[in-house]
């Protein structure tokens, strides 16, 4: 190996990673040794599983939503495109904290007076009973709200992923004979997939930040029990940094998989 080749190694050693390993470990030691700070932990631990359900879910529902878009946008309809463009600017335009409010106290009350116009004659018929508002969970509401709000995002790289594709193998398809779907399915979509991946994986651990905004609707999530708990007890250097340390944890290691992730592909394309 030359020497510009290993000086060229040395500088890409991750000094940061390993920087950011002994502060997380010297942190987990703080806290095993303090009962304060164990308290802590403890109890904003509890919010852990409602804000990966919360993540996870809103992902997926935003996922289908983005790539329905984003076949809108490429269709050879000028309405459905231009319907999936005027989704795509609005949505992006308002901020997902708005979004979240409206969502939550707006459309959900308007949902429902749609819902019940809609199902009157059954319910007259005894078949079906009367939708209330405080029947659709505050929890449901903050996650439709961020499925909304990054289905936008989402489609932008669905689109650019699927426009990657080289044409000539689009081409190549149809003079075989595959419908619009088995092309889409067999030879644009698995192609398409390494291009999107890194971009999602980005908006997947952005979504797991977002997330704890739907602490302003009191879902018991890691930052509303910490941020109840701060105000029960005023320890609030203690709990906000305790906070922050988990969100660290969650978002460095989901960072970290999808490099990994992305190395991987990045192999295959290359063999």
């Amino acid at each position: 190996m030359s020497v510009s080749s290993t000086s060229t190694a040395k500088s890409e050693f991750p000094w940061w990673l390993a920087a950011a390993a002994v502060l997380a470990l010297a942190a987990a030691l703080g806290i095993a040794a303090s009962d304060l700070y164990a308290e802590v932990f403890a109890t904003v631990a509890k919010g852990i599983g409602i804000t990966i359900f919360v993540t996870v879910v809103a992902f997926a529902l935003a996922s289908a939503l983005g790539l329905g878009v984003a076949l809108m946008a490429l269709s050879g309809s000028q309405w459905l495109r231009q319907i999936a463009r005027f989704y795509v600017e609005i949505i992006r335009g308002v901020p997902i904290l708005v979004l979240l409010f409206w969502i939550a106290f707006a459309g959900a009350p308007a949902f429902v007076a749609a819902w019940n116009a809609l199902t009157a004659p059954l319910q007259s018929a005894g078949l079906l009973g009367e939708l209330l508002v405080r029947d659709v969970s505050l929890l449901w509401r903050a996650i439709m709200a961020l499925t909304i709000g990054y289905s936008a995002f989402i489609s932008e790289v669905f689109r650019a992923g699927i426009q990657s594709v080289e044409k000539g193998q689009i081409e190549a398809a149809k003079a075989l004979g595959l419908t619009r779907v088995q092309r889409f399915r067999l030879i644009v979509f698995p192609q398409a997939i390494r291009t999107i991946l890194p971009p999602l994986g980005n908006d997947f651990v952005a979504m797991v930040k977002d997330s704890s905004l739907v602490s302003v609707l009191g879902v018991a999530d890691i930052t509303q029990i910490g941020k109840v708990y701060a105000a029960g007890s005023f320890r609030f250097f203690e709990t906000y940094s305790i906070v922050a340390y988990v969100y660290l944890i969650l978002t460095v290691g989901l960072s970290l998989a999808l490099r990994a992730l992305e190395r991987r592909l990045r192999r295959q394309r290359e063999e």
